[in-house]
């Protein structure tokens, strides 16, 4: 394996609003593998905390010809770009990811975990071109991302920021029921309510 590649951990901050899919799948999950200019704790060493944030501009340039989505960077892959399984957004909170879970039975297997929030946290591993150090507040900034290779949810957070949910047709009729209760009590009421 490459020495050069790094994985981080991302947890829970906020839910990310899901309400339009970017997949038309029953097994649908988004996330943010990295969120940008937010610092995090990377690790204590000699008793001293060191922090890293990834630079808004980190993944300018950056090859994302092949990613796969993987379980805490292991096993088998669960959805991955170049079979459109997998999708990508760089907006200005992170790095967004979405994925269609409903290939495989490892895949659907891996929705299900997602959707009862037993692992809502994400990951990715990557490998840096450029980066700073700011030697006063222990701050490493990713300034370039060369490459990212995976994207994980895993249930091991080195960051609170980030998250990973499901969503699934029940969620869609659920919320289609309630606009139509919402139009009907409209209706009844004479809009007033």
């Amino acid at each position: 394996m490459n020495d050069k590649i790094e994985r981080r951990n991302f947890g829970t901050s906020e839910l990310v609003n899901i309400q339009n899919k970017r997949i038309d799948t029953d097994y649908y999950v988004e996330g943010y593998a990295t969120v940008f200019e937010k610092k995090y704790l990377l690790g204590t060493y000699a008793g001293k905390e060191f922090f890293e944030t990834v630079s808004r501009n980190a993944l300018n340039g950056t090859d994302l010809s092949d990613i796969k989505l993987m379980y805490n960077h292991g096993g088998k892959v669960l959805a991955r770009n170049t079979n459109g399984t997998l999708g990508y957004e760089i907006n200005s909170k992170g790095f967004l990811i979405f994925a269609d879970l409903s290939k495989t039975a490892a895949s659907r297997d891996f929705w299900e975990e997602i959707s009862v929030g037993l692992i809502n946290q994400m990951s990715f591993a990557f490998d840096i071109e450029e980066e700073s150090f700011n030697e006063k507040t222990n701050t490493r900034t990713v300034m370039k991302i060369g490459k990212i290779y995976e994207v994980s949810a895993t249930p091991f957070p080195a960051n609170e920021q980030t998250e990973i949910y499901a969503r699934s047709k029940i969620n869609e009729s659920i919320a289609k029921r309630a606009s139509i209760l919402s139009m009907s009590i409209k209706l009844l009421t004479g809009g007033t309510k």
